[in-house]
Order: structure tokens, then C-alpha cells, then sequence
């Protein structure tokens, strides 16, 4: 995902004019919506700091290791104001730390070794603030700039600062008023949700600090399994001015002068850090000797890794400049892998935003080295033609959409994703994950995630990862069950198994009502996903018995299907291990995971035909589309409208708008998609509908915005919407893809023709030949509905029911 610079005078022009807005927020808005500005001057990342969103807007290079941004406060000092570190209307910052998970749920991750100025003495230690009262500082968003590898911001205490950021690195200046304390503490045991040990040292001599933090406890609040510790992060921060002072603070006592601090902050008995422990250090500058400079690096690996990334990244010359004009150009490169002309300026900042924010994860975890810490505890290095090792793989959002666009934009890096997932694997006694945080499992929400993740990266062209090994792996997951699959540890959010009661599945061919799931309903539509995507892999590797198997098992989902469940049809529903129906409610969650029953029943992606078929027909179940969209006045019920409707503010919805082109019916799909578009998603700080899922959700955007979407996991089909845009150009993986849709605009969703390569197309799909080798679509759209166009259902998107080929033949 990048863009290049069209011209190359306009925006510097128009960067001088933003120099004269008032105001760094508003110069930063500004300067977002230029007609010619590069794809990062169009970046706000701002947006989705709020409404849930949990974005961060600090300094990050694209999947970089590194993520500097600020530590926001509610005065609560063992909560963060967000699962990010960051809420727009939290408007005190207590830290700023050098990792951070975008878009993430639970009580936070990550956020390690946040850094402070202050203008005060430390009197008292930093730990015992307890509502952050004393060494927090308020601040305005009028003084913040926020821009991709760049963050700038003056606090109300008069320490202005500047953060850039390098793939393993990042360098910084604080400016401290004259007349004052200036103080920087290293919090080094403040992790978002805590840490077990912590410990660092000050060299006066070296103007060094050094340390490390080890961590985990991702929604360790929610149940046992995850209360734990399972990384360490190591720091090297080099400073440009002498330290006049030095201390040290452990829980409640304060050392003045001292040089080394250790201890963490410990997990309460509720998984949250304990309140009053922690530790850290202090140094203190001389403000009148002008800006002071800081250069960090870090490693999971070592402090002798942290050291030799600082130095291959951002040696002693390298200016803060220097490596701001680095992290601005890479996020060109990566953005312009998608160039768009048209729309409006705040739909180009929204969609520039949302391909920024699908480039952060799984980020990069290996050091320049190669060496990464694995799941093992081990030392290991990248080997053969893997370049990186990455790490945060959010599985049951990511497989949906995201890790689609990645390989579609960046091959290589979807290459080394799906390598990286293999090789944690192998550390993991063979057991994938569904939600890796660092280089711990954490098990977090549903299903079998791994498998549509790797189908999915394979289809879009990231092939070059040890397929036949992972493949091996996998079908020995979906078919030997472990005592972990047997287990009801972590449940329900959190169970343990990578495919839970797998024995169930096997037996029963289903996930029954009491299990070792978290709900039995939504498993079995997880595991036949699952089980779908394995059969492409399948048939990738060449193992037909083994496509044929998979494929039958995922038709399982029909075992779930009750055709008499409720008065308005048939729904997925609980289902007992006898045989017996469980009770059942359509607006009910029962064996559902963060959904209901009416939002689950479209989720057979792979087999909508057949679910068309099992709902009574096509008439019967575009009716139920309709009312799903709808609510009893006939207006859009997208969000928040109750449970008999869609919830497109969270992953189990965001297939859905895409139904009606199964149905001969897409131009309801182009007016669902585009009212989605055009009322969810804004280029303001609540302008992502909900948690981004490390940027699961900023990626449908991104594919509904160019007017198609990956709707079956593992495979490369596209279904096609309508542009956004009246030009676009996606530099794909088997080639270029260029969309024209002249006069496009929020009010002209609707496809009265298509062209594919000059010829007349009347199918509201494109198979997977079209992302393999690249292609032209010219869209002729209208105002008002077309509704012949797309309509014949022979020419509808393809169904995998079991005994159906690849999809990619």
C-alpha cells in the first residue's frame, strides 16, 4: 500500500500555505486534504482515537517494531485510557511508551517503557501516583501533530517534543522551558497492563540508559490463562546532554542519586497491575543548554540486540530529520502501492488513513540480525529466503479482509507473515494460536484462525513460505486432538485449544452445546471455515483426498442449521450432544462469540448457495437481507440498531453487505456498502466504527472504497461493489490492477455496465485468474439502481458445498 508524489511542486506550495494555519491540529488537518499532497500528507492518523476505535497516533514506520506514542490518563494510574495508550478525550499523558498494539480490545498490551518530561522534582515515587495527579500533564490538541513516523506536541508544562520513529529505533528531542526542573523519567515497569520484572541502569559517563521490561497479560483481566508474562523488551537510550543528576525510584521508596532501579508492578488478583509497585529511573538536564536529544533501540532479544539495532538504524550523526524524511518516505512507498484520484478530500484522508492503519501489524519481531525470541523462549534467526519474523497476529479479525490486502499490496511481506505464523507453530508443540501477542499465545476469541490466514495469503500471491510444512502442521491440528482442545482453561474468551473439543468435531461433526468453546455455534461456523481453507491448501499442495475431506467437513455447518428455529426461518443454532436443539432466540448470543444468532447465520462465506437453498430460496432470503439492513421505519440499521440487525462495527457483520451479489440482487450490495461508507467512516477522530482490530476493519474500508471485497476466505474471487473513486490503480501482486469509474462520487453507487479488459462483464464477481495476473475494470455507475445488471443468478459469485473444486480452477 503506497503512493507516490505526482507533482512535485504543489505540495511543497501547499505545505507553506499549511505553515500558516494556526494551530498544529489544524495545520495537520489541513494539510491532510490537499488534491496533490503525497499519500502520507493525506494521513490523519487521528482517526479512530476515539468511539473505540483504539488507534494511536504517534511515530511508526510501516509493521515497525517500534511504536512511540503517548500514554493517555483518566487518573486512573493502573488503567490506560485506552486499549492503545491513547483516547482523544483523555486529555493528560503520563508516558510515552515505544510499542503499542493499533486497534486492539481488552485493557491494553504492550506500551512499554514510557518516557516522561517533567518540570518538577521527584519527591515521591512515580508508582505511588496513583491517579496520575502528579506526574501526568495536561495538554491540546491544538499543539499536536501527528503525521505517519511523525509526532510532535507541546505539553501545558512547556516541554515541547518530537518523536520519529525507524523500524527497531526511534530518536527524539524535548525542549525544557529555561527556569524550570527538567527531569525525564523512564517508567520502565509501566507496561499497559503491568509486568512481572522490570529493571534499569543509568551511565552518567556513557549518557546512557538501559533496561529491560517483561510483560504479556493481554486480556489477562478476563480470565487465568492469560494472567502471565510472556516477553521481554529490551531498551538502549542514548542522550546528546550530560545527565546533572540521576535517581531511582522502587514502589514507594525514592533514591536520589541512584543509577539502577528494578522491580515490576506484579498482576493483582483481578489481572490488573498492582497498585502502588513498579520501578524506575531519572535523569535530569541543564534546559539552558538547548534540545535533548534522545536515540532509543530495542530488541525481544537482548540489550546487545537493542544496542546493535540503535546503531544500524540511527547512528550518532543521524538528525531527527533525517529519520523523519526515512519513515515519511517508506510510508510512501508502502501507501502508493495503491495510487486514487477523485472523491472528496476528507474521502481521500479517510481512505489513505485506513490502508496507514492496515500496514501496522503483524509487525516486524526479528532484530537486523535476524534473531527474534520465539515461543519456545528460544533464540532463533530467520532462515532462507524468510526476511523478517513478525509478531501480533489478531487471527479471527485479520483473516477476514486483512491479510488479503497486505499480500495482495506486499507479497514478500505476507510471504514472511505466513512464515512467521509456521514457525511459532513449531515453538508451540504444533499448536497455533489464534490471537499472538509478541512471542506468547494468548489464545483470545474463537476458532481456527491460522488456517483461512495462511489460504488467504497463499491465494493473493505470498507463496514463498514453507507451504507444504504449514499445510502438514495444520491438518495435523484439524484432526489429532490435544489436551489442550480438551481443556476449559481461559474459557470462554480465552480456551486454550486451538481447535476446542476438536473430538467433538470428529464425532459429532459439530461443536455441541456444552464444550470446551467458547460458544458451540459460532466454533462450528469457525471450524468449517477452517476446514474450507484447509481444503485449498489442499488442493494447493496437490493432496486431493485431503481437499476432498476438508471440503465435506466444512458442509458440517449444516448440522447447525434448524429450518424450524423461528417463526421468520431458518438460523445456526445451539445444538446438544444428543441431538436435541438447545433453546434459542434469533436476538439471543447463546453459543454465539460477540454476535447473535441473526447477526451468525450469514456466516457460511464459502457455501451461500447452499445457505440460500437451506433458508427456502433466494426471494426468501434477500427478504431477510432487507430486514437485517432495515429497521421497522425501512431506514439503514447498520450499527447499534439491536441484535436482529447487522453490527458493522465488529467483524462477524462485515461479510454481509456483500450477500446480495449471491442473490442476483448486487445493486443492493452498492447501496448497503456505500451507505456503510459514507455514513460509518470520517476523517475525524471517531470516524472508525469500532475497535480496528489491528486493521481488520480499516481494510474493508480500503476494499469497499475500490469496489470489490475478498468474501471467501482462502480464496482470491472477488466480489465487486462500486468505486469510490473515479480512478484508482492497485500495484498487485501478479500485476496491475486499474479501476476507472468516471463521475464516481458518495452518490453514485450504482453499476449500470462493466468493462474487464475492454469487454462487456455482467457477473458481479472477478475469478481468481484476475488478481493473479492483473486487469482494467471500467465501471459505468448511475444514481439510481440498475438492477438487470449483475442480475442472473448463473452469473452469480461461485459456492463450495462439499465435492465442489478449488476455487481457484
Amino acid at each position: 500500500m503506497s503512493k507516490r508524489k505526482r507533482n512535485g511542486t504543489k505540495p511543497k506550495l501547499f505545505l507553506l500555505a499549511c505553515l500558516l494555519v494556526p494551530g498544529l491540529l489544524a495545520m495537520t488537518a489541513a494539510c491532510a486534504v490537499a488534491t496533490d499532497t503525497s499519500p502520507a500528507d493525506a494521513v490523519n492518523p487521528l482517526i479512530g482515537s476515539s468511539n473505540g476505535g483504539n488507534t494511536y497516533p504517534g511515530a511508526v514506520m510501516p509493521f515497525g517494531m517500534l511504536q512511540w506514542s503517548p500514554e493517555n490518563t483518566r487518573g486512573h494510574h493502573t488503567r490506560t485510557a485506552s486499549p492503545s495508550g491513547y483516547q482523544f478525550d483523555a486529555r493528560r499523558i503520563r508516558g510515552f511508551s515505544l510499542t503499542h498494539l493499533s486497534g486492539a480490545g481488552c485493557a491494553g498490551a504492550s506500551g512499554d517503557i514510557p518516557v516522561m518530561p517533567i518540570t518538577e522534582p521527584v519527591t515521591a515515587s512515580p508508582s505511588a501516583d496513583a491517579d496520575d495527579t502528579r506526574y501526568a500533564v495536561d495538554f491540546r490538541h491544538d499543539d499536536e501533530q501527528a503525521t505517519p513516523g511523525d509526532y510532535r506536541l507541546a505539553l501545558a508544562n512547556g516541554v515541547r517534543l518530537e518523536l520519529a520513529a525507524a523500524m527497531h529505533s526511534g530518536i527524539a528531542n524535548f525542549i525544557f522551558p529555561v527556569g524550570k526542573a527538567a527531569n525525564l523519567l523512564v517508567r520502565t515497569s509501566d507496561s499497559e497492563v503491568g509486568s512481572s520484572a522490570a529493571e534499569a541502569q543509568v551511565d552518567s559517563a556513557q549518557q546512557t540508559i538501559s533496561g529491560s521490561v517483561t510483560s504479556g497479560n493481554f486480556c489477562g483481566y478476563l480470565a487465568k490463562a492469560d494472567q502471565r508474562s510472556y516477553y521481554t523488551l529490551y531498551f538502549v537510550a542514548r542522550f546528546d546532554q550530560p545527565f546533572t543528576a540521576t535517581g531511582a525510584w522502587q514502589d514507594a521508596a525514592v533514591h536520589d542519586g541512584a543509577s539502577t532501579a528494578q522491580g515490576g508492578t506484579g498482576y493483582d488478583a483481578k489481572g490488573f497491575p498492582t497498585a502502588g509497585n513498579g520501578s524506575g529511573v531519572w535523569v535530569s538536564f541543564d534546559p539552558a543548554n538547548g534540545p535533548v536529544g534522545m536515540r532509543v533501540g530495542i530488541s525481544y532479544v537482548s540489550l546487545a540486540n537493542a544496542r546493535a539495532n540503535l546503531d544500524a538504524e540511527i547512528p550518532q550523526t543521524a538528525t531527527l530529520a533525517q529519520v523523519r524524511e526515512r519513515a515519511r518516505d517508506a510510508w510512501n512507498k508502502a501507501l502508493g502501492q495503491i495510487q486514487i484520484h477523485g472523491g472528496s478530500a476528507d474521502q481521500r484522508t479517510v481512505f489513505y488513513t485506513a490502508l496507514y492503519h492496515s500496514l501496522l501489524h503483524p509487525n516486524v519481531f526479528s532484530d537486523v540480525d535476524g534473531e527474534y525470541r520465539g515461543f519456545d523462549g528460544a533464540i532463533h534467526r530467520v532462515q532462507d529466503s524468510q526476511q523478517a519474523q513478525y509478531a501480533n497476529f489478531s487471527g479471527w479479525d485479520v483473516y477476514r479482509s486483512q491479510l488479503q490486502l497486505v499480500t495482495w499490496l506486499m507479497p514478500k511481506v505476507g510471504s514472511d507473515i505466513a512464515q512467521s505464523l509456521y514457525n511459532q507453530a513449531q515453538q508451540n508443540q504444533g499448536e497455533w494460536d489464534r490471537w499472538t501477542h509478541n512471542s506468547g499465545g494468548t489464545h483470545v476469541m474463537s476458532g481456527d484462525p491460522a488456517v483461512p490466514a495462511l489460504a488467504d495469503i497463499y491465494a493473493f500471491g505470498g507463496k514463498d513460505f514453507d507451504l507444504r510444512g504449514a499445510y502438514a502442521s495444520l491438518v495435523r491440528a484439524a484432526t489429532v486432538p490435544t489436551a489442550h482442545d480438551a481443556s476449559d482453561d481461559g474459557c470462554n474468551v480465552e480456551c486454550v485449544g486451538e481447535r476446542p473439543s476438536l473430538d467433538q468435531w470428529l464425532k459429532l461433526h459439530y461443536i455441541a452445546t456444552q464444550s470446551h468453546a467458547w460458544g458451540g455455534a459460532a466454533e462450528t461456523l469457525e471450524d468449517a471455515t477452517a476446514d474450507f481453507a484447509l481444503s485449498e491448501l489442499a488442493a494447493d499442495v496437490g493432496d486431493r483426498k485431503g481437499q476432498r475431506r476438508f471440503r465435506m467437513r466444512a458442509g458440517y455447518w449444516r448440522n447447525l442449521f434448524n429450518p424450524k428455529a423461528a417463526p421468520d426461518g431458518g438460523y445456526i443454532q445451539n445444538r446438544n450432544a444428543d441431538g436435541s436443539w438447545a433453546s434459542f432466540t434469533p436476538s439471543a448470543d447463546d453459543g454465539f462469540v460477540e454476535g447473535s444468532a441473526a447477526v451468525y447465520v450469514w456466516m457460511v462465506p464459502f457455501d451461500l448457495h447452499g445457505l440460500f437453498d437451506a433458508m427456502g430460496g433466494y426471494d426468501k432470503a434477500t427478504a431477510r437481507l432487507d430486514s437485517f439492513f432495515h429497521d421497522d421505519k425501512g431506514q439503514w440499521a447498520f450499527t447499534n440498531a439491536g441484535p436482529l440487525h447487522a453490527e458493522l462495527n465488529n467483524e462477524p457483520s462485515v461479510e454481509t453487505p456483500w450477500l446480495y451479489d449471491f442473490a442476483g440482487q448486487p445493486y443492493k450490495t452498492q447501496a448497503a456498502v456505500r451507505a456503510v461508507v459514507n455514513a460509518l467512516w470520517k476523517n475525524t477522530p471517531d470516524g472508525i466504527p469500532g475497535n480496528d482490530d489491528l486493521g481488520e476493519m480499516s481494510s474493508w474500508y480500503v476494499w469497499s472504497a475500490l469496489g470489490l471485497y475478498p468474501e471467501i476466505p482462502g480464496s482470491a474471487d472477488l466480489v465487486v461493489g462500486s468505486p469510490l473513486f473515479d480512478h484508482a490503480v492497485v500495484r498487485g501482486s501478479g500485476g496491475d490492477v486499474v479501476i476507472d469509474a468516471p463521475g464516481a462520487s458518495a452518490t453514485m453507487p450504482y453499476v449500470h455496465a462493466l468493462e474487464v479488459d475492454g469487454k462487456p462483464y455482467a457477473r458481479p464477481w472477478l475469478p481468481a485468474t484476475f488478481v493473479a495476473h492483473g486487469g482494467q475494470l471500467h465501471f459505468s455507475l448511475q444514481e439510481m439502481p440498475d438492477q438487470a445488471w449483475g442480475s442472473d443468478l448463473h452469473a452469480a459469485p461461485p459456492s463450495f458445498p462439499p465435492g465442489a473444486g478449488h476455487s481457484g480452477s
